[in-house]
């Protein structure tokens, strides 16, 4: 049975709950919204067989702390560098989901040396050159970075909107069961955690902008990339992958099979066995 231990990490500003597991090499797994850490419980224990997986809560959200400001995912990657620096890690494999998909690239970016190899999980790359559009399925971009209003409308009925992504971006309505779901409303019903939520959504200006930027400047990333995607969401299978081309120099991956958006719960096997594969090519 894998052992999943609970830490704490102060860094000036944020204080970041993390998990840890395993022994070997490290890869450190970003989840998204409106996840916490606890997305990878599945996936945790098949990569902790042969490395020493790190899984920390983002700035805002799960156990961390909820800072008002610096969710853009330069900073929010930033927080994730200096935990790896208070552990003594200073190379490794990266994995990001949703949110945790941008916020792993502007981390790869910063510290190409560092990320021996990058996965990017059912997201596309702000500022990868195309169209972000906020239209359709992401009709919430527009809404959450409105000022007040989506405060003011989720107050209190926070349990509406995430079992509505729930129930709407996966494969099945009933994917995330509802004791998974209570565990991801226990920390976003505490107070600030939606503003936080939010504030991602708010950044994505800057970050497509610091995005664009960096890739000017240094250029498409070296290191291997895997880009997976649902093959049951909408379109973002393809995106995934299109996006990461864009910005990356040798790039792989494909769909994940019976799964819209929440693929490390919906397939987490298939997920475990993908990324193990990955990163033990030489």
């Amino acid at each position: 049975m894998t052992t999943v231990t609970h830490h704490f990490a102060d860094l000036d500003d944020v204080s970041l709950h993390y998990l840890t597991a395993g022994s070997g090499f490290p890869v450190v797994l970003l989840h998204g919204i409106p996840q916490t850490s606890y997305e990878w419980r599945y996936v945790i224990p098949h990569l902790a067989k042969d490395y020493r997986v790190i899984a920390p809560d983002l700035r805002g959200l799960g156990d961390s702390s909820r800072p008002a400001s610096g969710y853009d995912k330069k900073t929010v990657s930033n927080d994730v560098w200096r935990l790896l620096e208070s552990l003594g890690i200073d190379s490794f494999h990266l994995v990001g989901h949703d949110w945790g998909g941008p916020t792993a690239f502007s981390l790869a970016a910063q510290h190409r040396d560092a990320v021996k190899k990058l996965a990017i999980l059912d997201v596309a790359i702000p500022g990868d050159g195309a169209d972000f559009s906020q239209g359709g399925r992401r009709w919430h971009h527009a809404l959450f970075r409105t000022p007040d209003l989506p405060e003011a409308l989720f107050q209190d009925r926070e349990r509406l909107i995430i079992d509505w992504f729930f129930d709407n971006y996966g494969h099945r309505p009933n994917c995330i069961g509802d004791e998974d779901r209570k565990e991801y409303m226990r920390t976003y019903a505490k107070p600030g955690a939606m503003r936080a939520m939010y504030s991602f959504y708010r950044a994505l200006p800057q970050d497509a902008a610091d995005n664009r930027l960096m890739l000017q400047r240094d250029g498409k990333l070296k290191m291997p990339v895997l880009a997976l995607g649902g093959a049951k969401g909408f379109g973002r299978a393809m995106e995934t992958m299109e996006s990461l081309q864009r910005v990356a120099e040798d790039v792989r991956g494909g769909l994940v099979p019976d799964s819209g958006h929440w693929v490390t719960e919906e397939q987490p096997e298939f997920i475990a066995r993908e990324l193990l594969k990955f990163f033990g090519e030489k």
